[in-house]
């Protein structure tokens, strides 16, 4: 019921309901496109809802880019493949998209479905124009060689943490500045600026998994750099442990910190794009991001279990988001909720507050904020009532739970 604990999230919720019977509508009847998009739909259902707006080339383009790289990724986290082979897989991917005939079986679940049928990728990337076809390529070729690198090299110093987080999400920012350049919409953006749209994203996510990371079998893969951690752990794995959490929250509040330092380049990067379609493409995920670091900020559950955004809170983003001043509003509003969350005592408070004063400065001197009200604790309404709102407001929508 968190998702539904409160009014205002409820028609944002039916509406999203609506947008993905809508997107299984639209599945193309071709075989290799039909399993892009429904693959699409498996590995990330709130992706495949936002690329449903952009235009049918350009959300092609997109649609074939995520799901080569979801793969590369895919053979990255997989750690029952010995290094040996790993390594040679990722350097050489970007050949393979060419071929109709390569699979590689690795993953579970869904990832492991991707990776046995790849063949219907390739198939549909040799369909894309050629503009499309070298800038996946050009960025999956320099992302296999950054996570071969790291494969056999930890992430020891922030530099190091900046060099892997550009290597698998500021080259996604850079690919998708590309695609939407050929696609002939938007200015080609600086690659300073792709990079940070990437890394506010990828920090973000590092930040949020780590029990899943630390946890993973048959070995962890962790992300957070040692010249963070070392100052509050001898040992990483230190933080899942009760009698240090109030280490593990200070290492926490230093992370989501160092994550704050994109924002003002992502609101940058943001501002300049033309497309509506294309703006809520880039827009909807950074204010996930945004409000994911205002989650995990001094919350010692990142520790325990999962720390995720209520559906209802992400179907309420996904419906508000569509210009400038909803991105303003939700960055100032989120800022201001991790502003409400520095204790005086934490190590790096006067850091965040500097860096959540500059994100507000910059949100407020464009002149766009408005009172929107997001909240990241449930309410206190009654889940039977809420759920008799949801539905009259799904009658209305002709949709029946």
């Amino acid at each position: 019921m968190g998702a539904l604990s409160r009014p205002e999230e409820v028609l944002a919720l039916v509406k999203l309901r609506v947008a993905a019977g809508q997107i299984k509508r639209q599945i193309p009847p071709e075989e290799h496109w039909a399993f892009a998009y429904s693959m699409l739909q498996k590995v990330s259902r709130s992706f495949a809802l936002v690329i449903q707006q952009l235009g049918p080339e350009l959300r092609n383009a997109v649609c074939i880019f995520y799901l080569v790289l979801r793969a590369l990724d895919t053979v990255e986290d997989d750690t029952s493949i010995p290094t040996e082979v790993k390594v040679p897989i990722l350097q050489e991917f970007y050949r393979h998209i060419y071929n109709r005939d390569w699979h590689y079986s690795c993953g579970t679940n869904h990832y492991k479905m991707l990776m046995d049928k790849f063949r219907h990728v390739s198939t549909a990337f040799l369909e894309l124009g050629e503009g499309y076809q070298k800038a996946i390529e050009e960025v999956t070729r320099r992302m296999g060689a950054g996570m071969a690198k790291f494969i056999c090299k930890e992430v020891e110093t922030v530099d190091d943490y900046d060099e892997y987080c550009h290597y698998v999400a500021g080259l996604v920012g850079y690919g998708l500045s590309r695609l939407f350049y050929a696609a002939g919409t938007e200015d080609l953006a600086l690659d300073s600026l792709s990079n940070s749209m990437g890394l506010f994203l990828q920090k973000t996510n590092i930040i949020r998994d780590y029990l899943e990371d630390i946890n993973e079998i048959p070995k962890s893969r962790m992300f957070w750099p040692r010249e963070i951690w070392s100052k509050y752990a001898d040992k990483l794995e230190d933080f899942k442990y009760e009698e240090n959490s109030k280490k593990a929250v200070q290492c926490l509040n230093n992370m989501v910190t160092d994550a704050l330092i994109h924002a003002e380049e992502c609101l940058q990067y943001m501002s300049a794009l033309k497309d509506p379609a294309i703006f809520r493409f880039c827009a909807i995920p950074q204010i996930m991001a945004i409000g994911t670091c205002a989650l995990c900020y001094n919350n010692v559950h990142v520790f325990r279990g999962v720390v995720k955004m209520r559906r209802g809170l992400t179907a309420r983003i996904i419906d508000e988001t569509n210009s400038m001043t909803d991105v303003y509003t939700a960055f100032y509003e989120f800022s201001s909720l991790i502003e409400s969350k520095i204790d005086d005592s934490d190590p790096n408070a006067a850091l965040t507050q500097r860096r959540v004063d500059s994100i507000k400065q910059t949100c407020k001197s464009s002149g766009l904020v408005k009172q929107r009200g997001y909240h990241l604790e449930k309410s206190p309404y009654r889940p039977m009532l809420i759920m008799i709102v949801l539905l009259l407001v799904a009658i209305l929508f002709g949709v029946m739970f």
